[in-house]
């Protein structure tokens, strides 16, 4: 959660000066001997014993009694809020008391993503102003200074949660100095409410000490809470004012009040105040508000029934999680479990150095399935390594999978709860690219929730991972309630109220339309829209939401005016006529920032460049492309503020630790995409990667086919015995010029009195695009018209056209994409050298299709038009674990057993058990005549049919 934090200052003697500034008179800070007398001697912050003491220059080396070297006169923090957008102005003024020169820190702490907007300094009446600058330029003018041997500060740094920014002046005795720093941000809903936490550690006692929190909500305020945050010390002092849509909170303890006791000299002062609210909503299309030319749509609809759900847990289980963080996650575990509902589906995949699951398959939600994933849970040590980049895209495979083979209701939602403590050791350790393969990998229905366990999460990492995702982030304290944090924190996740939501403003004139990452709504969230209108042309704004509750597709539309808004805000001293115009440059803002990071060519991330940096610079804030210029009237003092780089754990160039990187952060299952190309070969080149096709037909081992017919949604599978040398026809389409054959090889000797033969070469002819394309065990070869291609497994390359791709991993797969509409991929089995049987092979896998002709044939491709099968009669068969039924097809009565096959994209080494019906006699009965009708006799031949 974003926080707060106050002024913190401190003093200490140096010798070097920062500014010269001569001293003028004191009016403004009469009362200042006052407070000397309050509280003297302390200091802020020391590093020994709270106390600082100092030597006389006519004392060298006696130390004397303390004094008080800078009075903190007065602390004021003055936040309004007006509908969410929040302006937060922080303000200090200090007197030197000491005889000589003393160095003032100014160190404010703001919420990370919150926007500076304006800083001034006074110090004995010369006044430095800001102005906000291009980053180049700004550090161009800050270089100029210090080349000149002027003033130059640097005001900026960051923490986990929080930026800092702070600034150092040198100022002589008896001066006085005042700082005051404005910055800006959104308040999202979070768990049903929205907060508001300023994080208040001045450091001392202080004369004046005053908070104010204004809030104005036309939508109207449905509750209002300050929580004690400061264990009953100052109960009674925060003052809280509420009516039907405006709020105030005072905080304005006295001196008497911030002692730690009624003798100390210490402030009690060092904390959060928390100021919790929430609107009032109806079953509408949310709060429409129009102003100025800019409008906001919020959307949080309320009263609906939850959709079912479809829920992969992933848990860390590695040794980082030894401990606290591992009771916590059982505890917490249990708690989510509990409150699944009976139409929801769920499953848990748990990792270290390995990924595991206990379901391959979600499963329903019953009472039985629950108690046994809590028993398997309450049984993992923690132990090894962390694997989160293959943990979360095995997670998004399974529910892939799940979704395309129909066994998901078309009517829930998909959603990835992510338990750990954020810190990759294993496998791919960047975590710019863990992020960038998630995103790369997860379809647009799924929402990624992910639990902080501990003080130590990387936090920034998780909430970056889940923000990219359609989700939250929360962090669990090993010193809080666990389950009632993970309580709050699942009520929310587990209620998604709507999904498809779009929205829809018609208007001509409304333009420049952007929201936040909320593509589905979740209960005790909020979706946020802002756009602008032309005012002379339109004086209200129509908006459309369209979505889909749990019982009905919903359409709700609203009309908002202007007039009422502007008569309302014109009413109240504290409201912020300009709301609508900063809520919209924030979001737009953040979007462009986001769509930069994942600019696909140059030219269009400095076009978004370019809109970010005039955007900051009309709206006077700084962002990562902008700095703000600090300087006195005559220029020739200067200090720059600019915004923290991007999180340097996220980004390209980033410092990692832990084992080596894996050679590919995607596993072998996860096939490159169908982008095009247009050069013809680029052996180096990153494959292209993504979740592959979840359903689809396979071959592998010696040979077993793995037939998935889609409407029936079953996994029918069988074997061909041949001889080796022998061409299979797989697939032959002459209609649409597409062909894939296998040739076979047999192992290096028989066993049992049977030689085992696997595919050792496949073939791909693409007659349109004149390619043929070869894959062996240890070449792959492109022969396009009179251009031919090589390239071995030991390269990582993609090469073709724009209409085929064949992507290449080293020693892992190849991928083929045809018209970006067809995929094809290769999976190589190496074996060891010195194997006395087992040789290298391959395996084939190809996704059900309809851009076949309907002539399609082939041991596979006869399938693409699937046939009509009926399974009945199931009983014990002659082994106890495979039970065997009666299956109707083609006008065949045949035999079937359940079995178990392979499917190597999630495991190349050990593979993932497919489930299937198995037909005996080579499929006999079940493919169109005998497997010796598939036999061609080249590599690129069609299958002749009779």
């Amino acid at each position: 959660m974003q926080r707060l934090a106050g002024l913190l200052i401190w003093l200490f003697l140096l010798e070097e000066q920062a500014f010269e500034i001569p001293i003028n008179g004191y009016s403004e800070f009469a009362e200042y001997d006052d407070l000397v007398k309050l509280a003297p001697g302390k200091f802020p912050f020391v590093q020994e014993n709270g106390r600082y003491q100092r030597s006389l220059p006519e004392e060298s080396g006696e130390k004397t009694d303390d004094v008080d070297q800078v009075t903190l006169y007065s602390y004021k923090v003055q936040s309004t809020i007006t509908s969410r957008m929040a302006t937060t102005m922080i303000q200090s003024k200090l007197v030197n008391n000491s005889p000589q020169s003393q160095n003032v820190v100014f160190d404010v702490q703001i919420p990370k993503g919150a926007f500076i907007s304006n800083f001034t300094m006074t110090v004995n009446g010369m006044t430095f102003t800001s102005t906000i600058r291009e980053r180049t330029v700004g550090r161009a003018l800050y270089s100029q200074a210090r080349a000149k041997g002027k003033t130059a500060g640097w005001v900026r740094s960051r923490n986990l949660d929080m930026e800092n920014f702070n600034t150092e002046v040198n100022i002589p005795p008896g001066a006085k100095v005042q700082f005051e720093l404005h910055y800006q941000e959104v308040k999202w809903r979070k768990l049903g409410s929205y907060e508001h936490k300023i994080h208040l550690q001045p450091g001392r006692l202080a004369k004046h000490l005053e908070v104010n929190v204004w809030i104005v909500e036309p939508q109207g305020m449905r509750y209002l809470h300050v929580p004690d945050t400061f264990e009953g010390h100052f109960q009674g002092v925060p003052v809280i004012s509420k009516g039907h849509q405006k709020a105030h909170v005072s905080f304005k303890p006295t001196v008497a009040q911030q002692r730690k006791c009624p003798n100390c000299t210490e402030t009690a002062v060092d904390g959060e105040l928390v100021v919790l609210y929430d609107v009032s909503r109806e079953e509408k299309a949310g709060e429409l508000e129009v102003f100025n030319g800019y409008f906001v749509h919020f959307f949080a609809p309320e009263n609906l029934d939850p959709i079912p759900k479809n829920i992969l847990f992933v848990i860390d289980v590695s040794g980082s999680m030894w401990g606290i963080k591992m009771k916590q996650t059982v505890e917490a575990m249990k708690t989510i479990l509990d409150d699944l509902r009976t139409e929801d589906h769920f499953s848990v995949v748990d990792f270290n150095h390995n990924v595991r699951t206990w379901r391959n398959d979600l499963v329903s939600a019953s009472k039985t399935q629950i108690a046994d994933a809590k028993r398997y849970i309450e049984k993992i040590q923690p132990s090894g390594g962390t694997n989160i980049n293959e943990a979360l895209l095995r997670a998004i495979f399974i529910l892939n999978e799940a979704s395309n083979l129909g066994l998901l209701n078309p009517d829930s939602v998909s959603l990835i709860v992510l338990v750990s403590d954020g810190d990759p050791t294993v496998g791919e350790l960047k975590l710019s690219k863990i992020q960038k393969n998630v995103k790369q990998n997860i379809q647009d229905n799924i929402s990624l929730f992910s639990l902080g366990i501990g003080f130590d999460v990387d936090y920034d990492f998780l909430k970056r991972l889940s923000n990219e995702n359609r989700g939250i982030a929360q962090r669990i304290y090993g010193n809080r309630d666990t389950s009632s944090q993970l309580k709050k924190f699942y009520n929310q996740v587990s209620t998604p109220l709507l999904r498809n939501v779009q929205f829809n403003y018609p208007q001509a004139s409304v333009t420049d339309v952007t929201q936040n990452n909320f593509h589905n709504y979740f209960g005790g969230s909020e979706i946020v829209v802002a756009g602008k209108f032309d005012p002379t042309k339109l004086s209200e704004v129509q908006s459309i939401i369209t979505a889909t509750s749990a019982n009905t597709e919903l359409v709700l539309e609203t009309l908002s005016q202007m007039d009422d808004l502007e008569d309302f805000l014109s009413k109240d001293k504290h409201a912020d006529p300009d709301f609508t115009k900063k809520l919209w440059a924030y979001l737009t803002i953040n979007q462009l920032l986001a769509e930069r990071s994942l600019a696909p060519t140059a030219a269009i991330k400095r076009k978004i460049t370019k809109t970010i940096l005039e955007m900051s610079l009309d709206h006077h804030i700084v962002t990562p492309l902008t700095a703000m210029v600090i300087e006195n009237d005559a220029g020739d003092e200067r200090m720059l503020a600019d915004s923290p780089p991007q999180d340097h754990s996220c980004c390209s160039g980033a410092l990692y630790y832990g084992t080596k990187v894996a050679s590919g952060s995607i596993p072998s299952w996860a096939s490159p995409s169908p982008t095009p190309v247009m050069a013809m070969l680029a052996v180096g080149a990153k494959p292209l990667e993504s979740t592959p096709p979840p359903h689809v037909n396979r071959v592998e081992n010696d040979p077993h086919f793995i037939i998935y017919l889609p409407k029936s949604q079953k996994n029918i599978c069988f074997n061909i015995d041949s001889e080796p040398g022998k061409i299979l026809s797989l697939v032959s389409d002459p209609e649409s010029g597409i062909l894939v054959n296998g040739q076979l090889i047999g192992a290096k000797k028989a066993e049992n009195g049977k030689l085992k033969t696997y595919f050792g070469k496949l073939g791909f002819y693409f007659q349109k695009e004149d390619m043929k394309i070869e894959i062996s065990t240890e070449t792959i070869t492109l022969n396009n018209g009179s251009f031919t291609s090589r390239l071995s497994w030991s390269d990582t390359a993609r090469l073709g056209n724009q209409r085929v791709l064949i992507s290449v991993k080293k020693e892992k797969s190849v991928t083929l994409t045809l018209n970006k509409e067809m995929f094809f991929s290769v999976l190589l089995h190496h074996v060891w050298k010195k194997h006395p049987v087992n040789v290298d092979f391959l395996g084939i896998y190809i996704p059900p299709t309809n851009k076949f002709s309907p002539s399609v044939h082939g041991l596979l491709g006869q399938f693409m038009n699937e046939p009509s099968i009926h399974i009945f009669n199931e009983r014990p068969g002659k082994d106890p674990g495979k039970p065997e039924a009666s299956m109707e097809v083609k006008g065949h009565k045949l035999t079937v057993t359940r079995g178990l096959q392979k499917d190597y994209r999630t495991d190349i080494v050990f593979g993932t058990d497919v489930p299937c019906w198995f037909v005996h006699n080579s499929g006999k009965g079940f493919i169109d005549g005998h497997y010796k009708d598939y036999f061609v006799p080249q590599l690129y031949s069609f299958l002749k049919r009779p």
